[in-house]
């Protein structure tokens, strides 16, 4: 059984207590009283080096997260620069050779691959659980089980021009359509798409049809079986051809291509990420962020990934990378300090209600209920299945939009069952 951090620290702290006051230096016929164990008044400090791997993508975000944890707790950290393209990999092949680092940061859509390889250990947040996006906790829990403390959530939304539309009334996606037609632009909503597809800026579309691409449990982690087979997805499938047929969709549209299309005023409507508001407002745009209206009748969810930290199964320290990990990472003082430094809304609530950029909370509040990108090994072969039927149905391509979505369950299935 996994105990958690504050009873193995409070069992060390005690044995070191009871080991200094055993230790020698004592005088029976000394006067002078002893303290004991409930008059001292702290416990020792913890001691020695922990090993953390970022990317360069995250390193400058970590360094003074790092520095300032080595301040408070004396622990000295071995901050480890990897390679973007390689840090996981390595991580994989190094921590059962004993190579590896105590702690790594990354992605919470690692978690699958990292379970399955027995390379990372399971965490234990206990009551500072409830404090995080559901989201969050979920994007990290496989099999039951939490394998990483979140700290940063970004997700996609709907981002609207307020100069061509200043409110948006629409209750669905019908309705928005409707309103976006009313600005009299070339495109009443952009969604991007191109050769391949894009099911991930379609997704929220999918999911409030109740599709989701894969089933979860009750804890939130997600299982292999599929869940947009059957009526639900069929519906979705025909949403996609109406959208296809009214020119709502437009195949060739690329993420760059609806980018630009924002940007030059030709629609008052894009589905999005914080990945590209930037160059909207630095182009000088007024520009509100909501949540994508419902198009199948129940609440359209968003895939919501999540930064955070793992700690490696063969770690050398395991209490200070705890320590780190489970007690300092998730304060709501250093939650607030990474998305000051890095721009990405925190994953603790406290410090995400805190966040005063109106864009950001746009975000969270589109995303507070998202689904989490899918973890397990499975997700990877779903995506070229995916994004090419739904481009073949929106382009007209497959003249039997549900032929086409059965089939490509029927290939996703045979995929899924390749993998077990």
């Amino acid at each position: 059984m996994r105990r958690s951090i504050p009873v193995v620290a409070a069992a060390l702290g005690l044995a070191l207590t009871m080991s200094a006051c055993s230790s020698g230096g004592s005088n029976e016929g000394d006067a002078t009283p002893k303290p004991t164990t409930a008059e001292t008044t702290s416990a020792p400090a913890l001691s020695g080096t922990l090993t953390m791997w970022v990317d360069e993508t995250r390193i400058d975000v970590m360094k003074p997260i790092v520095q300032e944890f080595q301040d408070e707790t004396g622990i000295k950290v071995d901050l480890v620069q990897k390679v973007s393209g390689d840090i996981r990999t390595d991580f994989v092949s190094q921590v059962p050779t004993g190579q590896g680092p105590d702690v790594v940061i990354g992605a919470h859509d690692w978690t699958g691959e990292f379970v399955n390889n027995g390379v990372v250990a399971p965490i234990e947040l206990g009551d500072k659980a409830s404090g995080f996006a559901s989201s969050a906790i979920q994007a990290f829990t496989y099999d039951g089980k939490l394998y990483g403390s979140p700290y940063a959530i970004e997700n996609i939304a709907l981002v609207r021009n307020n100069k061509l539309l200043p409110e948006t009334k629409a209750n669905t996606f019908d309705d928005l359509i409707t309103e976006g037609k009313s600005a009299d632009k070339k495109y009443s909503v952009v969604i991007q798409q191109g050769d391949q597809g894009d099911a991930y800026h379609l997704y929220p579309l999918q999911t409030s049809f109740d599709a989701p691409i894969f089933k979860q449990a009750a804890d939130g982690s997600y299982t292999n079986e599929l869940g947009l087979g059957g009526e639900n997805g069929e519906n979705f499938a025909k949403y996609l051809a109406k959208l296809g047929k009214e020119k709502v969709l437009i195949a060739t549209i690329d993420g760059e291509k609806a980018k630009q299309a924002f940007l030059d005023g030709e629609t008052p409507y894009i589905v999005t990420g914080p990945w590209n508001t930037t160059a909207f407002t630095e182009a000088g745009m007024d520009i509100s962020v909501l949540p994508v209206p419902s198009a199948g009748g129940s609440e359209a969810k968003p895939f919501v990934g999540v930064q955070g930290a793992f700690i490696s199964a063969k770690s050398k320290n395991p209490l200070l990378a705890n320590e780190f990990v489970t007690n300092f990472l998730t304060t709501e003082k250093v939650q607030t300090e990474l998305y000051k430094a890095g721009g990405r809304l925190p994953a603790l609530t406290a410090s995400a209600e805190k966040v005063d950029d109106a864009v950001l909370k746009g975000f969270n509040e589109a995303g507070a209920t998202g689904a989490p990108m899918p973890s397990i090994p499975e997700m990877g072969a779903m995506w070229a299945f995916w994004g090419t039927t739904e481009v073949q149905i929106i382009s007209g391509q497959a003249k039997d939009p549900v032929k086409a979505w059965d089939k490509m369950v029927t290939n996703m299935q045979d995929a899924v069952d390749g993998t077990k």
